[in-house]
């Protein structure tokens, strides 16, 4: 398989459907996406916001912040591509005339009831091809575009001159990502799955660092303006994200409370396993 960032051979990874690049270390995987089809995965999502919500809002904000700081003056028109529980249309809308694109019917059904603007189906297919946007901003989703040149290419027909192409995902130099990676050499793949979301409607099928996506989205006419990390743990919310992460007793849930807690600051000296890059469409020529 040729590697999408710098063109050389990736060789096997840690799974069957796993690969890698060693030249560049971009990372992929060969898992289906199932969005809107039935699958053996229930996902209960009101127990999946009380998990993710605490977090999600905090680094929306930094996001926020990050676009209203690039993006040029005057300028107020912003899509989110994959909306989800529409909370980045709810932090963003005071600053930005928002539309939001989420492709699963029934999660975005239940944002369009809470009066959020948004349009079902999928990114770029529900856009006009006028249509023209002051910044884009993918939130935990290009990494699950299985044709994500085709996607950047996209963004780029889709913006304003000058204008910002945000992406916040998972970076494969964080902490997790290379711990999980450590203990699937030992024959303990749950947590290095649970990382890719294997088994779930929508995996990842990409991991990038911030130097090879940086490299990608070069190659695709943009240039990046500015890179940060993002904490990928916050004691706010986090007793809820354990009990989502699997059912266990009370006691034990504590006892990891208890465990990551004290984690939380020490975790500040690694790379987070989440990162935010914000790029600049070049002007044409």
């Amino acid at each position: 398989m040729v590697c999408i960032v710098c063109g050389n051979t990736q060789t096997a990874g840690l799974a069957s459907w796993h690969a890698a690049c060693p030249a560049c270390r971009y990372e992929s995987a060969a898992l289906s996406v199932a969005i809107n089809q039935h699958t053996d995965v229930e996902i209960d999502e009101a127990e999946r916001e009380a998990a993710l919500k605490a977090i999600r809002l905090e680094n929306f904000r930094a996001i926020v912040h990050y676009a209203r700081r690039h993006v040029r003056p005057g300028s107020r028109s912003l899509l989110d591509v994959g909306s989800a529980h529409g909370w980045f249309l709810e932090t963003a809308r005071a600053h930005f005339d928002v539309l939001g694109i989420e492709p699963d019917a029934a999660v975005g059904a239940r944002i369009a009831a809470r009066g959020l603007p948004v349009r079902a189906g999928f990114f770029p297919d529900v856009l006009e091809e006028g249509e023209r946007f002051d910044a884009i901003v993918f939130n935990d989703v290009i990494e699950h575009i299985a044709d994500i040149c085709s996607a950047l290419g996209a963004c780029r027909q889709h913006l304003n001159d000058e204008s910002i192409l945000i992406l916040n995902l998972p970076s494969s130099r964080g902490f997790f990502y290379r711990f999980s990676k450590c203990v699937a050499r030992l024959g303990w793949r749950m947590l290095f799955e649970r990382l890719w979301q294997k088994d779930m409607p929508s995996p990842h099928v990409h991991y990038f660092s911030p130097a090879n996506l940086a490299r990608l989205v070069a190659g695709q006419g943009f240039e990046l303006v500015d890179c940060a990390e993002l904490p990928a743990l916050r004691a706010k919310g986090l007793r809820e994200r354990l009990s989502y992460a699997g059912k266990v007793s009370p006691v034990s849930l504590w006892l990891q409370y208890a465990a990551v807690m004290c984690v939380i600051p020490v975790l500040r000296v690694f790379p987070s396993d989440i990162i935010v890059c914000i790029f600049r469409k070049k002007a044409a020529g």
